[in-house]
């Protein structure tokens, strides 16, 4: 395998048994992503990109098929071991951006490092950090109901980002935002690439897309195309 392949899917598919019924959610998926690339997922509702996303994020398994993460098999880990590299590894930007509303800024920034046992003052220069990227260390104190649904997608930004992930799962990040504020964190997610970010994106909008440098088309649980890079 190539040493810059950051995820490789190999036959990967997802069958759910519901009644005696079996939906096939993925058929024999196929795809690396190296890392530093910006990859979006499209594709029409129902067609397996959530599931994918899902998948990818060790958020759910995969039916069969192999899943090489980071150069080590992971469709087979138990669930802490799961568990303890989605907190290491992935960073995850929901639509519904997930801020606990109790929690301020800089403390829902915080929270997925204390779990790891990091040292305060290891966590403080990191949720710092993250803050000062997306643009929201001025906020630090703030709930995310005393801010607008762009600037807590910042900070949902700054969460994923506080634990150095290998790579971003963004999950239709524009999908609860005005088109202004949409534009802004599609800008964010562009910045954040061109320091050297892997990023993964569903969306269904074709213009956010092309922010992506590469686009993974998926129709009925499968890839049907995959266009040149621009």
């Amino acid at each position: 395998m190539n040493p810059d392949t950051l995820i490789k899917l190999d036959q990967v598919t997802k069958v759910y048994l519901t009644d005696e019924v079996e939906t096939h959610a993925l058929a024999g998926i196929d795809f690396e992503i190296h890392r530093g690339e910006y990859v979006a997922i499209t594709g029409p509702s129902g067609c397996g990109k959530s599931t994918l996303l899902s998948i990818l994020g060790l958020l759910d398994t995969p039916s069969d098929g192999a899943y090489v993460l980071n150069g080590r098999p992971v469709q087979d880990l138990t669930l802490p071991e799961r568990a303890r590299i989605r907190n290491r590894e992935i960073g995850f930007i929901f639509q519904s951006f997930n801020l606990i509303g109790d929690l301020s800024v800089y403390e829902n920034v915080e929270l997925p490092l204390t779990y790891r046992g990091m040292l305060a003052g290891e966590r403080k220069e990191r949720v710092n950090e993250a803050l000062e990227k997306v643009g929201m260390a001025h906020r630090a104190k703030h709930l995310p109901s005393q801010l607008s649904g762009g600037q807590q997608q910042r900070v949902a930004v700054a969460r994923a980002l506080g634990g150095h992930p290998a790579v971003l799962l963004a999950d239709e990040p524009t999908g609860n935002l005005d088109s202004k504020n949409g534009d802004a964190v599609m800008e964010l997610l562009h910045d954040l690439h061109r320091g050297g970010a892997t990023i993964i994106m569903v969306t269904h909008d074709p213009r956010f897309a092309r922010h992506a440098h590469r686009t993974v088309h998926m129709f009925d649980g499968r890839v049907v195309a995959e266009p040149v890079e621009v």
